[in-house]
């Protein structure tokens, strides 16, 4: 077999699914209501945020939600509103996407960035335990790749000793932790709605919580300080301006109704796949999965490989990967700015050994799913 960037034929020219999918009439529709009343903004009385916050609460199984810009501010606003301080320990994975640190900088805290497990490559439990200080605050577990984090061993170490926990849900929607949904498993979960997200406003973001009160202070860290049903100029607490806006609400209502059924497709396709003999594998969902949302698909290479020519030559065959994060402990603007990072192999094994297919890939029909397994077989012959 000629690989395609010596000349070859391409295992796959047809192009992948496009992201994010066509409007649906729904969309189309509320969009356009909103456009045409001219109530743009969250405050404004429009209803489609607060239809919005109102149904991603009941997605998560808590009572109460909050839209803002993106999820950065959204983690930010989630650890400020829950009493994370300046000078306090956030506990982060170190394979996961850097907004998760920066966001915890951005709060005026300090990231502390630890080992995932080797298998799943999700937070440890056992790492998030090595590294709890006196200072340490929070837990931010990440839902990697759209699977839940293994949530009961991480809230039982936040539980011994006192720490808040905020699940970065923004690579999960509508995924489930034994049966349960997630975003509602900690203190507070932030989703996004980045262009590349399962549900997408180009940008956007979404806090959950279950507790009142952390509503309330939540709240007015993203609505400049106010008193949720105070004075209007009146502003008890310092605050920021990070609300989304009702056009991009109108664009993620209606998204809802079809979630469930985008996720089943994307499951179709991923259980379509057959490595057979390939030295090849799906990374492992952590135990406890009960819905994974299958944002990424990110698969094991069980050899030595050349990364940059793995990349290249599946981009030539059609069938392009992505090379997936590098360890956040390795990244000098975060430890300049004050992150501590401890020892992470299992994280350096990840970036070492491990790429993803894309969330609009896992879209298209199952029965296509043979480009992937007929392209790696080329390439890593």
């Amino acid at each position: 077999m000629t690989l395609a960037l010596d000349g070859g034929t391409p295992v796959r020219t047809d192009p992948w699914p496009a992201w994010p999918p066509p409007l649906d009439p729904a969309q189309r529709d509320l969009v356009t209501k909103i456009l045409d009343s001219g109530l743009w903004g969250a405050t404004q009385g429009g209803g489609a945020c607060e239809s919005l916050t109102a149904a991603f609460a009941r997605l998560s199984g808590v009572g109460h939600g909050v839209a803002v810009a993106n999820a950065t501010l959204g983690l930010f606003a989630a650890l400020r509103g829950l009493g994370v301080k300046p000078g306090d320990e956030v506990i982060v994975p170190a394979y996961t996407f850097v907004a998760s640190a920066t966001s915890v900088l951005l709060a005026g805290a300090v990231p502390v960035i630890v080992d995932v497990d080797p298998a799943d490559l999700h937070l440890s439990a056992a790492a998030v335990e090595a590294a709890i200080t006196p200072r340490t605050a929070a837990i931010m577990p990440v839902h990697l790749a759209g699977s839940p984090a293994d949530m009961d061993d991480l809230n039982a170490v936040a539980a011994r000793h006192g720490l808040v926990v905020v699940e970065d849900a923004a690579q999960a929607h509508g995924a489930t932790y034994k049966g349960r949904p997630i975003g509602g498993l900690g203190d507070a979960g932030v989703y996004s709605f980045q262009a590349s997200k399962a549900m997408t406003a180009g940008e956007g973001g979404l806090i959950v919580c279950r507790d009142q009160a952390a509503h309330e202070a939540i709240w007015s860290v993203c609505n400049l300080g106010r008193r949720l049903g105070g004075q209007w100029y009146g502003h008890p607490e310092v605050g920021w301006n990070l609300r989304l806006t009702e056009i991009q609400a109108a664009l993620l209502l209606p998204w809802l109704d079809r979630l469930d059924a985008e996720i089943d497709r994307r499951e179709a396709f991923v259980s379509a796949l057959d490595f057979g003999d390939l030295p090849v594998s799906v990374v492992p969902q952590p135990p406890g999965t009960t819905r994974d949302s299958r944002h990424l698909l990110m698969l094991r290479v069980h050899q030595p490989f050349d990364r940059d020519f793995l990349l290249r030559a599946m981009a030539a065959e059609g069938v392009p990967l992505d090379g997936g994060y590098p360890p956040l402990g390795t990244m000098t603007a975060l430890t300049d700015a004050g992150a501590r990072a401890e020892e992470c192999p299992a994280t350096a094994g990840a970036a070492r050994d491990v790429v993803w297919m894309r969330q609009s890939m896992l879209m298209d029909d199952p029965v296509r799913a043979g480009d992937l397994t007929e392209a790696l077989r080329k390439v890593l012959s």
